[in-house]
């Protein structure tokens, strides 16, 4: 038995580690890199395998930087089914077809305008066709069925409470009358988060691998959280702007419109009108409604009785690209959800560069933001940023909420680790470089466990 590590062990991005196990060959995720227009060329490279020797793919949840590269995968070759929650199916479909889009509509700007003869037969990624294939290939589990996948491998899911469908993976593994488990943590949520049920540890693992995103630091408690929300609401309305939340349109948007219908008196939300500006976002939220069995008691007992939430009478759909463009003729008094969540493309661009040089403006950042990304910059302090070629002089304030975030923080992956009742030999990934230091600094201090941090092909035995 063999791990090799592959994407996302130098970044957070582009998660995909390779299996080799009981004669088969198979894949831990197979994520888009994101970030920097460099590290994104990164995806065209060609894969350290052959796609077509790929006997089975396990997806630990639907966010692009896990899955995004599968309909890249079965464009080179992959035929074997990939193995996800069910819930992920439905999400995978919205977020690789909008991937996709995204993709060709690149593409086609660049042949346009093309300035050499490269440019002008440039090729999307992989297309909306691509991308179809991909989840045909899904095949959907429910939360801790136990399922032999391969001759000698079999697999479970366990609620990683990141999104919905999101997994931890266990696969215990028969080989040459030798018995392993190895464990993926996938994106871990945050414990006591809305909507979404706590994360779920397994019993034991040989060896676990465990993403480190927020391994670093601790997030504000819920409380505070919401205080801070609504101090920002309320001087925003004083000050006469507007307020725009860049967010990850599968997860991050859904629970910000249960928070604001939670809380829509004490953050006198009646003084503003809510758009969420997400077509993906729209059709993610019909998903997560359409499966009661993975909420939380609390957002259960308001789904199943909906007159216990304010009406949100002042809370808009624009699914519409014209409906989109109507929202910037608003001054004052508009809450603006719109993806991408890192300010990487998407409606959110173009509500920018309306907004950000405005001082009574407001930018609430509830989630990571990648090396190379207008988020990153925007997070970071810079005065100028650059939008669709254009330089914009930064004045709204930027705020980051980490107590919103779908990544639980330091405390969280520890007290989710101190859930087994052995000692794995524990792998850290997907986190910065000095993230994944200081957070296997963490987990030998605290939980006196064996801790490496990986680098792109190393291998393990186990």
């Amino acid at each position: 038995m063999e791990l090799q590590f592959y994407g996302a062990a130098e970044r957070v991005t582009g998660s995909c580690h390779i299996l080799r196990a009981a004669g088969y060959l198979l894949l831990l995720d197979c994520g888009l890199i994101q970030g920097s227009a460099e590290e994104e060329a990164l995806n065209r490279d060609l894969f350290p395998f052959e796609p077509s020797d790929i006997d089975a793919v396990v997806l630990s949840h639907g966010h692009i930087d896990h899955s995004g590269r599968l309909p890249l995968l079965v464009k080179r070759g992959f035929s074997g089914p990939v193995y996800t929650q069910h819930a992920t199916i439905d999400l995978s479909l919205v977020l690789l077809l909008d991937s996709a889009a995204l993709a060709e509509r690149d593409a086609d700007i660049r042949r346009r305008h093309a300035a050499s003869g490269k440019e002008r037969h440039a090729e999307p990624l992989y297309t909306r066709e691509d991308a179809e294939r991909a989840v045909a290939r899904m095949r959907g589990m429910e939360y801790g069925e136990m399922k032999e996948i391969l001759p000698g491998v079999r697999l479970r899911f366990l609620d990683a409470g990141h999104i919905l469908g999101s997994a931890v993976v266990e696969l215990r593994i028969t080989e040459g009358g030798e018995k392993r488990t190895l464990v993926f943590s996938g994106d871990l949520g945050q414990y006591e988060s809305p909507v979404l049920k706590d994360p779920e540890t397994p019993e034991t693992a040989d060896i676990l691998l465990v993403e480190s995103t927020y391994g670093d630091r601790l997030h504000r408690d819920f409380q505070s959280t919401v205080a801070e929300l609504g101090e920002i609401f309320r001087t925003a309305c004083r000050e006469c702007g507007n307020i725009l939340i860049p967010a990850f349109s599968i997860g991050r948007s859904q629970e910000l419109l249960y928070l604001f219908a939670t809380y829509y008196k004490e953050w006198e939300l009646d003084k503003w009108q809510v758009y969420l500006d997400s077509p993906m976002a729209i059709e993610a939220g019909r998903i997560y409604w359409g499966y009661p069995a993975l909420l939380d008691e609390e957002a259960l007992a308001l789904r199943n009785n909906p007159a216990r939430l304010p009406p949100l009478g002042n809370l808009h759909f624009t699914e519409r690209v014209e409906a989109s463009r109507k929202i910037n003729d608003i001054r004052k008094g508009a809450i603006i959800i719109a993806g991408s969540g890192m300010c990487n493309g998407g409606r959110i661009l173009h509500h920018l560069k309306y907004n950000i040089h405005r001082p009574e403006c407001r930018v609430i950042f509830s989630g990571y933001q990648a090396p190379g990304t207008l988020g990153r910059k925007l997070v970071g302090g810079e005065k100028e940023v650059f939008i669709h070629g254009r330089s914009y002089k930064v004045a709204a304030g930027i705020h980051t909420i980490g107590g919103l975030s779908a990544h639980g923080d330091r405390a969280d992956l520890l007290r989710w680790m101190g859930g087994f009742s052995n000692r794995p030999e524990v792998y850290v990934v997907h986190g910065d470089a000095e993230v994944k230091v200081s957070f296997r600094n963490a987990i030998e201090e605290q939980l006196q466990l064996e801790v490496s941090i990986p680098k792109p092909g190393d291998r393990v035995k186990f």
